[in-house]
Parts: C-alpha cells; sequence; structure tokens
C-alpha cells in the first residue's frame, strides 16, 4: 500500500505549489483509479499515471482545468473493485474512474458506471465481451479480439492443423475464445482440446492437465491467461517435459507485455514460445519518457528492480491520463452531481444507489472525440475502443524477447500493406526461430500420442473381390487375416511416413462375421470415432466426404461399363481382301517375289532345261516360282543346291507371311459387334435392359441418377456372379451391362477377357482413398508419401502384383481386334530370306567365274572390244548349257568366242 499514499500525497503536492497568481480558479475534475495492489502492473501503472499527470500540466501550465486522482485497492476481487467503484461515487462523487484492472471486476463496475452516468476507463481490461453492453465504458487497451487473426496467421504460416487451448475460466479467458474459434476456422484449423483452468487451480491441477494434454496428438497450444497463472502453466508445463523439442506455445498480448516482469525461473520455462503485441512504434519522445519513468518507478517502489522499459500497459495507462485531461479542458466547468430525489434514498438499504453525475457524460463526449499521438502511437477511439495496428510476432530467446515478424491486418489500406505477404507478415518469411528444446525445426505440429494407442484400421470384411481386401479366419486359431492390394497399399503408405505409426487391422463386421453395412456406414463409423481410418476399396463420395477426410488416391478413377463380346457378319468393302497387310508391305512381298524369281533363274539357268528359253519365258519365270511357292504347287524340278537353299528360305517365309494373312482376315471377317455398334448407354435404358452393379457400393444410387429404373438394377457380391448374369442376359435372368470401378473391371476382365469387354468411354470420379476423420493430422503426411510411392511407381509395382496374377494375359479385352500388319513385323523374316538368297546367288557366280577364269581373262584381254561388247561376251559365256547337264550339246570351242559378235 506504500506507493498508493506515495502517489497520493505527490498529487497533492503538485497541486498546492501551482501558480497561485492565475487570474482564472482552476476547475478540478476528481478522478478515481482502482488497481489490485498486489498485482505485477499495479506498480507500473501507477507509476504510469503520476509521471502522465505531471508532464501533462508540466507542457500545459496555462490550462484551466486539473485533474484529481482518488487511488483505491481492487485486492483482485469483483466484491473488492465494487466497494472501491461505490466509495468513490458517493463519497468522492468522482467524474470518470480509471480502471478497474480486470475484466471481471470490468463486468460489475460498468454497470455502476452506466447508472451514476460517470466514465469507467479501463487501460487493462481487454475482454472483447465487455464493450457492448453500455456506452459508459470506454477501453484505451486494444481489445483482445483484435490479435486472433495475428494468432490464426502464426498457425496458417507454419501449416499446423490442430491446436489445442489452455486459458483461464474468467470473463479474460473465456471472451476471446469464441473469436479466436472463427479465426481458426476460417483457416480451416481444428481446435482439438480446450483446458479451461479456475482461478482456483492449485498446481497439482495444473500439472495433471499438463500430463493429459501430453497423451494427446496436439503439440500446438494457445495460452490466454493473467500473467499470474500463466507463468504457473509454463512451470508446470516444463516440469510434465512439454518445453522440449516437437511442442509449440503461443501466448497472448497479456503474457507478452509483462515478459520482463516475470520471475527468471518462469522465463527460463518459456524458451521458445512465441507470443503476439501490438506494435510499439519508436520516437525520440517514448524513448525520454523511459528513461525517467524507470527512475521514477525506482523512487516510487524502493526494493522492486524496475523493468528496462515501461511496458505496453504502462503506456496505455500513459496515454490514457493525457486523454482525459484533455477531454476535461474540452468539458471546461464541473457541475456538481445531481441530487437524489429525497435523502431518505441515501439511507436506503439498496447500497447501489448513487447520484448522476452531469459532467460525466460531456467529459465522456469529450474523450471519444479525442485524438492525438501518444507513446503508445495514435490515440483514436472508435465506438469506445481503442483501435489496434500492427502486432510483433516476439520469440523468447533466453532473457530478451526477439521479434522474427510483423503482422498487419489485410484490412488496412494499401498503403499500409505494400510490403505484406497474403498471411499479413510483412515480408515473405518470418526470421528464425528457437524452439522449445532449443530446436531450430519448426514442429510438425501433433505427434502420435505418447499413451502407446494403436490405430483402428477399419476395413471391409466382405469387399466381394479378394484382390483388393481379403478377410480370413483361421478356425483353429481364431486370428484373422488380413490382404490383398489396398493393404499392401497402406502398409506401404505408412511405412514411408518419416515416424513410426503403430496401428492394427479391424474388420467391419458383427459378431457373427458378416458385414457390419456399407462402405458409407464404414465412412460414418470413423467419424464417431469407432475407428481411426477406413482402408479398403472405398471410393471418395460426397456422402462419405462428409464423415471422413480422404487423403489423395491410391486406386484409379472412374466407373466402366462391361458388356459380352458379341460378333457381326463380314464386311461389305470390295478391296477387303487387300486390307490385312499395309501397303508398304504389299510392295515389298512384290519386290521380292521379283527378286528371289531372279535368283532362281540365275542360279538354274545353265542346268536345267525348265529356266531355258526365250526372254519372254525367263519373265514369265520370275513371277511364276515365286508366286506358286505359296501353294507349293510348282512343277519345275530345282536341280542345283543353292537354288534349293533359296528355295526353301523363300517357302519358310510365305508360310509366315500367308498365316499371318489369313489369320488378319480372319480377325476382319469376325469384328466385335459393340466396337462399331451404339454403345450409348441410353439404348440400355430405352429397350428396358437389366443392368448390374456390386453390392455395398453407391453404384446403385449413379444408375438411378443415370436413369435406370430401381426394378432394372440388380446387385451382386462376386465375379462369378457378375459372369453368370452377364452370361445369362437380361432375356434369362441376367444382365446386359455390368457397371462398376476401373479397378473391379480389370480385375473381373484378367479373368473373363475371352467372353466380355469394356464399352464406351468410364464416368469420371474421384477415386479409391483412404479416409481419416476430419481434422486428423495423419492425412498431410499420408498424402505426402502417397505422392512419393507414385513418383518411384510402387504404387503401380504393387497393383500389378494384385490384378495381374491370374487370368488371361496383359492385354486389354476391350481393345482386342483386328489392325493392319505392316512392314516392321517382317523386317527379321525378310532380312534372312534376302541374305540367304543374295549369299546364294553370289556363291554362284564367284564359282561361274573361277570355273571359266581362262575364258574369261581371256575375253576381258581382248584390245579390239569395247567394255560393253565384254560384257555381253561374258554373258554369252554364262546363258551356255553345262555339259554336265546336257551331254547331248557339243561345245564349239573351234570358233573363237568373238566372232559371234
Amino acid at each position: 500500500m506504500h506507493f498508493f499514499t506515495i502517489f497520493s500525497l505527490k498529487i497533492l503536492l503538485s497541486l498546492l505549489i501551482l501558480p497561485l497568481c492565475n487570474a482564472q480558479r482552476n476547475t478540478t475534475f476528481q478522478v478515481g483509479v482502482i488497481l489490485d495492489a498486489n498485482s505485477l502492473l499495479a506498480p507500473i501503472a501507477t507509476t504510469s499515471l503520476s509521471l502522465a499527470l505531471s508532464d501533462f500540466y508540466s507542457f500545459n501550465s496555462n490550462y484551466s482545468t486539473r485533474l484529481v486522482l482518488y487511488t483505491r485497492d481492487g485486492r483482485g476481487r469483483v466484491t473488492d473493485a465494487a466497494a472501491s467503484a461505490l466509495n468513490l461515487l458517493k463519497d468522492v462523487q468522482v467524474d470518470a474512474i480509471i480502471g478497474p484492472q480486470k475484466s471481471s471486476q470490468a463486468e460489475f463496475m460498468i454497470g455502476l458506471g452506466d447508472a451514476a452516468k460517470v466514465p469507467i476507463i479501463s487501460f487493462s481490461a481487454t475482454s472483447p465481451s465487455l464493450r457492448p453492453q453500455t456506452q459508459y465504458f470506454v477501453q484505451t487497451a486494444i481489445n483482445d479480439a483484435a490479435q486472433v487473426d495475428a494468432v490464426a496467421a502464426i498457425v496458417k504460416y507454419f501449416r499446423w492443423y490442430q491446436i489445442a487451448y489452455i486459458y483461464e475460466d474468467t470473463d479474460y479467458g473465456n471472451g476471446i475464445i469464441p473469436y479466436l474459434s472463427n479465426a481458426f476456422q476460417e483457416i480451416n484449423v481444428r481446435v482439438s482440446y480446450r483446458s479451461v483452468i479456475p482461478v482456483s487451480a492449485s498446481d497439482d491441477l495444473i500439472l495433471q492437465e499438463m500430463y493429459k494434454m501430453k497423451t494427446m496428438q496436439t503439440r500446438v497450444f494457445v495460452v490466454h491467461a493473467p500473467s499470474s497463472l500463466a507463468s504457473r502453466i509454463f512451470l508446470k508445463a516444463k516440469e510434465a517435459e512439454m518445453m522440449s523439442e516437437g511442442y509449440a506455445w503461443i501466448v497472448t498480448t497479456g503474457m507478452m507485455d509483462l515478459f520482463y516482469s516475470l520471475d527468471s525461473n518462469v522465463v527460463q520455462s518459456m524458451q521458445g514460445v512465441l507470443g503476439v503485441k501490438p506494435l510499439i512504434p519508436i520516437s525520440s519522445r517514448l524513448i525520454s519518457t523511459s528513461i525517467r519513468w524507470r527512475k521514477k518507478f525506482a523512487d516510487d517502489n524502493p526494493g522492486i528492480t524496475p523493468p528496462a522499459n515501461i511496458n505496453l500497459f504502462g503506456l496505455w495507462a500513459y496515454d490514457t491520463l493525457w486523454a482525459l485531461a484533455m477531454a476535461a479542458e474540452k468539458t471546461g466547468f464541473r457541475e456538481q452531481p445531481s441530487s437524489l430525489r429525497n435523502t431518505s434514498s441515501l439511507n436506503s438499504t439498496n447500497m447501489f444507489i448513487t447520484e448522476t453525475s452531469l459532467t460525466g457524460p460531456k467529459l465522456l463526449a469529450a474523450m471519444l472525440e479525442t485524438k492525438f499521438e501518444g507513446l503508445a502511437g495514435d490515440f483514436h477511439l472508435v465506438n469506445g475502443q481503442l483501435q489496434p495496428s500492427s502486432f510483433q510476432i516476439l520469440n523468447v530467446n533466453g532473457k530478451d524477447l526477439t521479434q522474427v515478424g510483423m503482422w498487419t491486418s489485410l484490412l488496412q489500406t494499401s498503403s499500409s500493406r505494400t510490403n505484406t505477404s497474403k498471411t499479413g507478415f510483412s515480408g515473405e518469411k518470418l526470421e528464425k526461430i528457437i524452439w522449445p528444446g532449443e530446436s531450430t525445426n519448426v514442429p510438425k505440429g501433433w505427434e502420435v500420442a505418447v499413451s502407446g494407442k494403436k490405430l483402428k484400421v477399419g476395413v471391409p470384411s466382405e469387399a466381394g473381390f479378394p484382390e483388393f481386401v481379403k478377410v480370413e479366419r483361421d478356425p483353429q486359431t481364431n486370428n484373422t487375416k488380413i490382404s490383398g492390394l489396398f493393404i499392401d497399399l497402406f502398409d506401404a503408405v505408412m511405412a514411408e511416413l518419416p515416424y513410426s505409426v503403430r496401428y492394427e487391422y479391424a474388420p467391419f463386421q458383427r459378431s457373427d462375421g458378416s458385414s457390419a453395412g456399407s462402405y458409407d456406414d464404414l465412412s460414418y463409423q470413423v467419424s464417431i470415432g469407432n475407428y481411426d481410418v477406413a482402408v479398403g476399396d472405398i471410393t471418395i463420395t460426397t456422402t462419405r466426404s462428409e464423415y471422413v477426410v480422404f487423403t489423395l488416391p491410391v486406386g484409379d478413377a472412374g466407373i466402366t461399363r462391361t458388356q459380352k463380346i458379341q460378333y457381326d457378319d463380314n464386311p461389305n468393302d470390295k478391296w477387303f481382301f487387300l486390307k490385312p497387310l499395309k501397303m508398304e508391305l504389299w510392295l515389298t512381298v512384290l519386290g521380292l517375289f521379283v527378286f528371289t524369281g531372279v535368283s532362281l533363274w540365275i542360279l538354274e539357268h545353265r542346268f536345267n532345261k525348265a529356266f531355258r528359253g526365250s526372254p519372254s519365258d525367263y519373265l514369265g519365270l520370275f513371277f511364276y516360282i515365286p508366286f506358286m511357292s505359296i501353294v507349293f504347287a510348282h512343277r519345275e524340278k530345282i536341280v542345283t543346291n543353292l537354288a534349293r537353299v533359296v528355295v526353301v528360305v523363300w517357302i519358310f517365309v510365305m508360310l509366315v507371311l500367308t498365316s499371318t494373312y489369313t489369320a488378319s482376315l480372319s480377325a476382319r471377317l469376325t469384328t466385335f459387334k459393340l466396337q462399331q455398334g451404339d454403345t450409348d448407354v441410353n439404348r440400355l435404358i430405352r429397350n428396358g435392359d437389366y443392368v448390374g452393379c456390386r453390392e455395398g457400393t453407391y453404384l446403385a444410387e449413379f444408375l438411378k441418377r443415370l436413369g435406370f429404373h430401381e426394378s432394372k438394377i440388380r446387385i451382386y457380391k462376386h465375379p462369378e456372379e457378375f459372369d453368370d448374369a452377364l452370361s445369362k442376359g437380361s432375356e434369362k435372368g441376367g444382365v446386359t451391362a455390368l457397371f462398376s470401378g476401373s479397378p473391379y473391371a480389370d480385375v473381373f476382365l484378367s479373368k473373363y477377357c475371352s467372353k466380355y469387354m469394356k464399352v464406351g468411354s468410364p464416368y469420371l470420379t474421384e477415386g479409391i482413398a483412404f479416409g481419416f476423420p476430419k481434422g486428423s493430422p495423419l492425412v498431410g503426411d499420408v498424402s505426402t508419401a502417397i505422392t512419393k510411392l507414385t513418383d518411384n511407381h510402387k504404387i503401380s509395382e504393387i497393383r500389378a502384383h494384385w490384378i495381374q496374377q491370374s487370368g488371361c494375359n496383359k492385354d486389354d479385352p476391350s481393345n482386342v481386334g483386328w489392325t493392319n500388319i505392316g512392314l516392321k513385323s517382317f523386317k527379321v523374316l525378310f532380312a534372312v530370306t534376302g541374305s540367304v538368297t543374295s549369299i546364294c546367288v553370289l556363291a554362284f557366280i564367284v564359282s561361274f567365274l573361277y570355273q571359266h577364269r581362262g575364258r574369261v581373262i581371256e575375253i576381258w584381254n581382248t584390245d579390239n572390244n569395247s567394255a560393253w561388247l565384254k560384257v555381253r561376251a561374258i554373258f554369252k559365256l554364262f546363258d551356255g548349257r553345262d555339259p554336265r547337264y546336257f551331254p547331248q550339246d557339243q561345245e564349239m570351242a573351234q570358233f573363237p568366242l568373238l566372232e559371234n559378235f
């Protein structure tokens, strides 16, 4: 109480020594001050008010009005603050009250001020729920609601998806929560837990609450509590080892502003904490005032170490008194309070009855119009509230607060946010932050609960396609084995996470082993907490998205129509017989015909009578013999071994070529009717055909939306049932078409590709994914892991293992049909026959020239003939019959060869 006594004495002395020579008598305004003497804020605010009063009238010594302050102790309780207010209103008859210190005290006092028409002016009661109640309450502190967007901007910047509140169970604590919740809702951040700490909470209760939150997944905590309670929270959080790496703590302005007044142990427990605080513009006046304030604080409070600088509440207190003094000067004259209607009212048992101030309304109106540049920045009231500016983002590092960024509301004018990013932070990013545990790694915002609980993974008990999900129970051991494509995919994704997650599969089934419902039902069970994630062939749909949040797809999207293969009659194209082979292949074959015929003539001409004759006969042989080899109908005898080799190779080539031609032509004659006919689904609707889909899926509703009547939709479960229904057709109790997801169609056709095929273009859907509860922190990391597995083709490998494990070959049955066969398919074969034929002809020519080398040299050395005549002479030698094969002919050796030319 000593500082209140000193404060009052100094105020009285300052009034006594005022110049007495002033001709005009000063008007005195009586102002009450209610602070909590034992709080950290009281001595700071008292020094600020005293210094502000002295500075104001030293600077404005010619003013005709003076303020006289009457200080009372609120004792930190609502009742004591109310009693002090009544004393000031009844006994002192004040014109205004500065205070109270707490929002809970202001809740009651503003009613008294409203009844007495006396302004209640608080520089420390910041709850946003106070102002709407009365016009006589003025907040000269920035409302707590102004900082919620800055807090939300921090959470958004680090991409945290869930947070927990820790706040005091008072008007101060509760008042900000709706505004915080709205701010987090706008950025899709989930509030996973609210820790409401009573004012009377013991240290053991706080520690118990810390351990409770430690077992949760959330690792981001937003603390909004007065310094007295917040200090205890951080001491117990450190004791619970929650001020270590991986945790993130954000505190509001109230705690940040009193940081330099906190005990050293509390400061040590807050290392790595982030906080927001209104930005105070640095000025020479602020610096000089801070120096004088620190000296005055030491004089007023001996034995208390003065803070390094005047804090925000001290600045607001200083500016509040200046504003009130300026308003008093504008009012000019103080009127006495109006008397009560009768004197008996003063003695009434209703202790809350006070006189009505006539000066209060004028003083309030003058203060609301007051604007000036204060120590804390622009003093400007709108609807009785001080308007905010920018907020500092501060990081507790050692014994100091380090500014790591500045946030400006995006609603400011464009000139105020020229360098402001979309998040509201000036610049592109925040500066380097030291997190709890002296870590520089940004906390990911959540962890698997340390309680050791495994994730309960719900899977369909009867998926219909065992390749996707298969649940088997061993009757002897009663153990359940779960396997399948999506089980392997989920295992691979969880193994890809940068941390370990324990989980176990649980079939979605009743006690008798039957399915407990559809995939929609399974998704709903995840939303209410019976399962932690749904895994299986679960397609993303609108209904399911209302229950869960899906990861990126791990399965193909699309709804495919499957129908039975039907065949058509022969086409009417007159050039149809040429279509099996491409033009380039036809031309190549024709060239090989000529080349092979010429080669056979060369090899057989000297030795075989059938290959002799006139030039016209030669031309006929060139085409006749190779063509007749196609049907093996030629009757000409081959007498040389080299020619026999050429014929053998040629016949083999013709065998392959004719077989290919025959197969391609046959395929064209049996072209699929469904590929040429009308594949419009509306034909099925018009014809009244039955269609089928899989049990437990959303496809029945999808078919209804397409236009199928409910009576025309038949439900099946297993691939064997699909096969039977499609084989029968609509006429015999089956279906004409089967609608299923693309993955199901792939598996079905891998077993029945010779009977059925895909028809038409697929209907696009969102694909198959894993479903997590809304707000689950696992969704982002699981989606990232899916992306990695997709990039390294791991998902494709797992899918190929399950879908291609049985049935037909890998070719899609819907793509089976004829195509024009080109030259590329026969390159190797044609190269072989061309090479063999060329080698044989070359070997024969070399052998011929060697056997007749004497005559060839003699012809070539003849000087009287041209080169052309020499070539003709050699050709005539080649054209002669070989005596070994024509013994009846006599060689005309006695005539010189050249005489024939």
